[in-house]
């Protein structure tokens, strides 16, 4: 009875939190959205993805082979200067990091030794929320990993904001402006039932349904009071390893950034990506105040069939102790 007792209390506390948030806003939050809910089949697969970035997005000019840098040893990157923007003022050399990255395509799988991740650039209807999100996440260390990964596929998989369950409300209105919120329920879905799912997918190509369908399910998931971060993830990524590598992009293949310098995504599962960046010193020397920022870029699959991770500056187990060997600022 106490266990009871306690949930409601949480539940209402989280709730409480969000309204006292919003302000005036709930209301309009609630409300906006709602016509797609049920509404016809050609309205409802004609909205556009919340985050459109493919492979088309890469620009492969002057991409280097993975053995590019191969005999020299990177610096920790974390320990650059940081910009006011939260990225990280960049000196010439060549740094790493292993940071925290989050999944953005709901129903494909989850990335294999042999893909190679090109640099690509956040687009999409939602892609100033999702970027914000992260930004705030590292102002807001108190909100774990999860709980941002459940909000960005709760965005991703198109759902409204009034059907958010209180727990990823709660991440929300903690990361977000009351602006950022409002922009959530544009192109927003219900939850789809399964005769008008099926009547949906039909008109959609093959590869397209599965992740339909993943998307229908995320919402159902971020609806509801009790589900878990497994259920929700065991829908967002498709067990197993993609079946087929690009030749022309293998694992490690460096992109080279439009500010001129060099960068490459070595993925460690989803939730974590080793980046590693090279400057040239005639760049440094040419163009200084260059900044590399994690959230402005995705690290974008050869495969289609895998998934597209963004990143953040935020490093996973660094070891402030180390000292940069090069002399920046």
């Amino acid at each position: 009875m106490k266990k009871i007792t306690l949930l409601f209390a949480c539940v209402a506390l989280n709730t409480f939190v969000a309204k006292a948030q919003l302000g005036g806003l709930g209301k309009l939050l609630v409300d906006k959205g709602t016509e797609l809910a049920g509404g016809n089949i050609g309205k409802i697969i004609k909205q556009p993805a919340a985050i459109t970035t493919n492979f088309k997005d890469v620009d492969p000019t002057g991409k280097k082979p993975p053995s590019f840098k191969e005999n020299e040893k990177a610096q920790p990157l974390y320990l650059l200067p940081k910009a006011t923007s939260g990225g990280y003022k960049l000196c010439a050399g060549y740094y790493s990091m292993v940071n925290k990255s989050y999944c953005l395509h709901a129903g494909t799988r989850g990335p294999s030794s042999g893909d190679g991740y090109m640099l690509a650039p956040v687009l999409g209807p939602k892609h100033d929320v999702v970027i914000a999100i992260l930004k705030s996440g590292e102002r807001h260390p108190n909100v774990n990993q999860h709980d941002i990964q459940e909000l960005l596929w709760a965005i991703i998989a198109r759902t409204r904001f009034a059907d958010y369950n209180a727990r990823i409300k709660l991440t929300a209105t903690t990361l977000l402006t009351t602006a950022d919120l409002l922009k959530l329920e544009g192109g927003a879905l219900g939850v789809l039932p399964a005769n008008l799912m099926e009547k949906a997918k039909a008109q959609l190509p093959q590869p397209i349904q599965a992740v339909f369908e993943a998307e229908n399910n995320i919402r159902r998931l971020a609806a509801s009071g009790n589900a878990t971060y497994e259920e929700m993830e065991h829908y967002a990524i498709l067990a197993g390893i993609v079946p087929t590598v690009d030749n022309d992009y293998p694992s490690g293949t460096w992109s080279l950034h439009p500010e001129g310098y060099y960068i490459r995504y070595i993925p460690r599962g989803y939730s974590v990506t080793e980046t590693q960046i090279f400057v040239p010193q005639e760049l440094a020397d040419t163009k200084p105040g260059l900044v590399y920022d994690g959230p402005n870029s995705i690290a974008c699959p050869a495969n289609t069939g895998a998934q597209r991770l963004i990143q953040t500056n935020e490093p996973l187990q660094p070891d402030y102790s180390l000292k940069l060997k090069t002399k920046c600022f």
